[in-house]
């Protein structure tokens, strides 16, 4: 088993930043992809961004790409979402992920394990 927690949320002007951290315990990372997803009040829960087992591979989803980056510190155990430039189309819960394959995939059912997610809140 793998828990995850998320941490970093919160309120934020448009055009600023917040980075949301995911730590990991119960197993090593190290052999999982990593993915952060959002989900918005009624809409679906979307992958945001993707870390293969190895940290070579990256995805992001269009809308974030140039202003979120995902990486990863599989010694420590954790994952980072650093985002600027947020608008507030961004705001969400955001949620880590943990999955077996090593590359990451980009749906929800790529993914075995969750963590409780973290508000993030973009508004002036």
């Amino acid at each position: 088993q793998v828990q995850l927690v998320e941490s970093g949320g919160g309120l934020v002007q448009p055009g600023g930043s917040l980075r949301l951290s995911c730590a990991a315990s119960g197993r090593t990372i190290s052999s999982y992809s990593m993915g952060w997803f959002r989900q918005a009040p009624g809409k679906e829960r979307d992958l945001v961004a993707g870390i293969s087992a190895s940290g070579v591979l990256t995805y992001y989803a269009e809308p974030v790409k140039g202003r979120f980056t995902i990486s990863r510190d599989n010694a420590k155990n954790t994952v980072v979402l650093q985002m600027n430039s947020l608008k507030p189309e961004d705001a969400a819960v955001y949620y880590c992920a943990a999955g077996r394959g090593r590359d990451a995939g980009t749906r929800s059912y790529d993914y075995n394990y969750w963590g409780q997610g973290t508000q993030v809140t973009v508004s002036s």
